[in-house]
């Protein structure tokens, strides 16, 4: 594969991304991301091509500096001869529905390296920190060459869990003097980090989010051979403590080789639970629903009339034997979305 801007347009888009043409990259992600027909379709020609590149989430509170931090480890990556693509999760606007693009004016610094591909992508109301596309996009630049994928969430907090599987590596960030932070971690982002990152940590305080960390640490017994999260103070704006970091998602990707291929496997599974729900869920309004009765159901559970069991039960029966509730003669309909 190659760095190449463009490619020629004669050739299918997924030949285009292969070749790692970056407008076809940028193309193949907004199909994904509007999720057309045609997005799906593409990730099923490139998808045997992917699983090359190594997804480093990064995650944490808003205000943590996360982009910058970025926007440091792209640099330090780039000096390791690595090329990087960047899906960086945004807030969505209120106003157009696209994503608030801080982060890409953050990272314009890389705009004219070739090697590096930035894409902001709105969260479209999906809660976890990423958006439902971030996957996919991630697949988008790991086809097109790519050999680090970074993907920023969105910085939501506590909830902020999602990254886990969506990446082989999840680095969450913290900052001193935040009790808030120490909180998130027991509340689950203890769970799933990796790398622990004090960034900012020229602030009073720095030392003692070290401790809180290492004392919630100190609470698991690590067994022999399994990954201890090590703790890491950065100055992102400084890009001091930026070449450790890289050290240490080495490590940990060398440590966990021998166990990549599980981490893949649930995230498989993970993925493909999401989508049989989203498809049933479609079929459900467009083939077994008629126009305007999913409305009807949620205004008898609202009056109390029925539960909402009870109505997924129903549909849930309906759709397994679709025959004996359709008239005779029916071939099906298409309905109303609620």
């Amino acid at each position: 594969m190659s760095d190449s801007t463009t490619t020629p347009a004669r050739l299918p888009l997924s030949e285009r991304v292969l070749h790692g043409d970056a407008r076809a990259v940028a193309r193949a992600i907004s199909l994904i991301e509007d999720e057309a027909p045609e997005g799906a379709d593409l990730v099923r020609r490139i998808f045997p091509s992917t699983g090359r590149a190594y997804l480093v989430g990064v995650t944490g509170a808003p205000g943590a500096g996360k982009s910058t931090l970025v926007d440091r480890l792209i640099a330090e990556l780039r000096g390791r001869d690595r090329t990087v693509g960047v899906v960086a999760v945004d807030p969505t606007s209120p106003f157009s529905g696209g994503a608030i693009l801080g982060d890409r004016v953050r990272m314009q610094a890389h705009a004219a390296d070739r090697g590096v591909f930035i894409r902001s992508m709105a969260t479209r109301g999906h809660l976890g920190g990423l958006a439902r596309a971030t996957g996919e996009a991630a697949l988008v630049l790991d086809a097109s060459g790519k050999d680090v994928v970074v993907i920023e969430t969105v910085g939501v907090g506590q909830d902020e869990v999602d990254i886990v599987r969506t990446a082989d590596i999840s680095i969450v960030t913290l900052v001193p003097g935040s009790g808030d932070d120490v909180q998130a971690l027991k509340a689950g982002l203890m769970e799933i980090a990796d790398i622990f990152v004090v960034n900012k940590a020229d602030r009073e305080g720095a030392d003692r989010t070290v401790a809180s960390i290492e004392a919630l640490l100190s609470l698991d017994a690590f067994g022999a051979g399994r990954w201890r999260p090590p703790i890491l103070k950065t100055e992102a704006t400084t890009g001091t403590g930026v070449a450790a970091l890289a050290d240490a998602i080495d490590r940990f990707r060398a440590h966990m080789t021998p166990v990549q291929g599980e981490r893949r496997r649930a995230r498989a599974e993970w993925r493909v639970r999401e989508l049989l729900a989203l498809r049933f869920v479609q079929h459900v309004h467009d083939r077994i629903l008629s126009p305007g009765e999913f409305d009807r159901y949620l205004d008898r559970i609202a009056a109390r009339e029925t539960d909402p069991y009870t109505v997924a039960d129903e549909i849930l029966r309906r759709a397994m034997n679709p025959a004996a509730d359709r008239p005779a003669g029916s071939a099906g309909h298409r309905s109303e979305r609620a």
